[in-house]
């Protein structure tokens, strides 16, 4: 019995040693029951409210390959507290043929499946519950809420008797300092874009210690959230303006404005860092920018920006383009160009690649490379011959080993009849019950073994296949062209597509393809050619684009 052993912890009241502690257990487990160690899988300090972790998602892929027959863990709660993931977890081992045994629970069954998975579930649920009633009650003693708030630091101090006081704020002099002036920057006109690039100019470090953004700085004005927006400057501390969930498609915690009637808000003078007057100036300069005049309307008469709609992928590299240099998103400049964003958000002490290239360009370069690298028939058609020479085999391979199986099928059957016939004459009964029964038992193993062979011909290539490849080649090329209209195989060559890399050189740019495709062409265009680079997932298109 090939065992996998799987430990987690979280991030509550454990540590590392946790992992260690788990495993030495179930160790000891499968050594009392003589089974075989086949692997180890763990996550540390991660939620079990999530089923996006390395460690379980490893579990789950060698579980499709065979490489285990049984998962032991410490509980059924380390696998999962989520009551639809441990329920969706248990589905895809048991279609493997893959039993679950815990420390805690034993054998898993369907049973435990529910009972735990509903039991886990609630304790996620008053867990939560629990801690926003404990940071409500820290707050309305006057406490902080919890998170570091860029300005302030948290000091650790102790009461009498040792017992740790959470929530206390202090002011940071030297951040008070750096939000003061930007506030008074852009009051007086500066875009938060061109404070991002001055802070990062100067080496200013930024919240948690990383570089400033224009986000950091504007925010969002009705979540409160970024610089500008924290009241928590003017001596006002807002909290339970937000609350937070987990996408369950994605498993990554998304924000949830709640209703002002929900908030608690304290005045905290103590913590004042921004004038009134200042504030005021900051927001009515705010206020300028997110109205707009209305053409043929009242000068007077306004109306609120408008967001822009959402909108598919307009190219199939969209969201896919990064900085060689820095590693930021190529986003659009302007109408027909792409450039570094990290570089124009943050300034060129944080990226000086300011090299743009235009959308037309870079679409025409690598859709010329596609069309090129998988438009080579005599590839294609020593494809052909290779695939047919291995379906030839895979099929004489196949009908031999059903005559094979047949042929020993019939054998014992005749050996069968004989000791029927024997016995028949006389022999003895007793004698040959034995060995009729072991023959019934290897004539039944053979015949469930020829009924799971597919008796199904593998669908074979046409033979004019070269031709009509090279013809689609060209068909797809122009079907991701500017109309968009083959949504199929644009969202296709779209999901083998996972990262564009534009290096700047002098002449222009080097790019890298990253993903499924970027494999697809090195296969293409190599031949029998080894594989030099370090990364089988990468692809140099060659040359330079200007």
């Amino acid at each position: 019995m090939r065992v996998a052993l799987y430990a987690r912890y979280s991030t509550d009241l454990q540590n590392s040693a946790s992992i260690e502690d788990q495993l030495r257990l179930l160790k000891a487990r499968s050594g009392e029951e003589g089974w075989h160690l086949a692997a180890t899988y763990s996550d540390a300090a991660t939620s079990g409210a999530s089923l996006l972790r390395p460690g379980i998602q490893a579990l789950l892929s060698d579980a499709a390959t065979g490489r285990f027959d049984l998962v032991l863990a410490e509980a059924l709660d380390r696998l999962s507290r989520n009551q639809a993931d441990i329920a969706r977890i248990y589905e895809q081992l048991s279609f493997h043929g893959i039993r679950i045994i815990t420390l805690s629970e034993g054998p898993i069954s369907e049973l435990h499946i529910g009972l735990k998975g509903t039991m886990n579930a609630l304790f996620l649920k008053d867990l939560a519950d629990k801690t926003r009633r404990g940071l409500e009650g820290r707050v309305r003693a006057g406490k902080s809420g919890g998170g570091r708030t860029y300005g302030y630091d948290i000091p650790i101090r102790f009461t009498e008797t040792g017992e740790k006081i959470a929530g206390e704020l202090v002011i940071n002099q030297e951040q008070a300092n750096v939000v003061t002036r930007i506030f008074a920057l852009y009051a007086a006109g500066r875009s938060p874009r061109a404070i991002a690039y001055m802070l990062n100019a100067e080496g200013t470090r930024g919240p948690n210690g990383g570089t400033w953004g224009p986000s950091t700085i504007n925010g969002n004005r009705k979540r409160g959230t970024g610089i500008l927006n924290n009241e928590l400057y003017i001596g006002r501390r807002i909290w339970n303006r937000l609350r937070y969930m987990k996408d369950p498609s994605t498993g990554k915690r998304v924000s949830r404005l709640n209703d002002s009637k929900n908030w608690i808000t304290d005045d905290v003078p103590s913590l004042r860092i921004i004038a009134d007057d200042l504030w005021q100036a900051a927001k009515d300069h705010q206020n300028s920018l997110d109205i707009l005049l209305v053409a043929g309307s009242p000068s007077d008469a306004t109306t609120p920006r408008p967001f822009h709609d959402k909108q598919r992928p307009k190219y199939f590299w969209s969201g896919k383009i990064k900085c060689g240099r820095c590693g930021g998103s190529y986003t659009k400049v302007n109408k027909d160009m792409l450039g570094c964003a990290t570089s124009r958000n943050k300034g060129k002490a944080v990226c000086s690649n300011r090299k743009n290239i235009r959308t037309d360009i870079l679409e025409a370069h690598l859709l010329t490379s596609l069309q090129h690298h998988l438009m080579q028939p005599e590839l294609f058609t020593e494809f052909i011959d290779a695939f047919t020479t291995e379906l030839n085999r895979l099929q004489g391979e196949a009908r031999g080993g059903r005559l094979a199986l047949e042929a020993k099928i019939c054998r014992i059957s005749n050996q069968l009849e004989k000791a029927v016939d024997a016995i028949l004459d006389g022999a003895d009964a007793l004698t040959l019950n034995a060995r009729m029964k072991t023959l019934e038992a290897e004539r039944s193993g053979l015949e469930a073994k020829l009924t799971s062979m597919s008796t199904e011909a593998p669908t074979l290539l046409h033979p004019n296949m070269s031709r009509i490849y090279k013809a689609k080649v060209g068909q797809l090329a122009e079907a991701l062209r500017a109309d968009r209209e083959d949504l199929e195989a644009f969202n296709t060559v779209r999901a083998l597509l996972d990262t564009v890399i534009l290096h700047p050189t002098d002449g222009g740019f080097e790019i890298d393809v990253q993903g499924d495709l970027a494999t697809i062409l090195h296969l293409s265009a190599a031949g029998t050619r080894p594989f030099k680079t370090t990364k089988p997932s990468e692809l140099s298109l060659g040359g330079s684009v200007a």
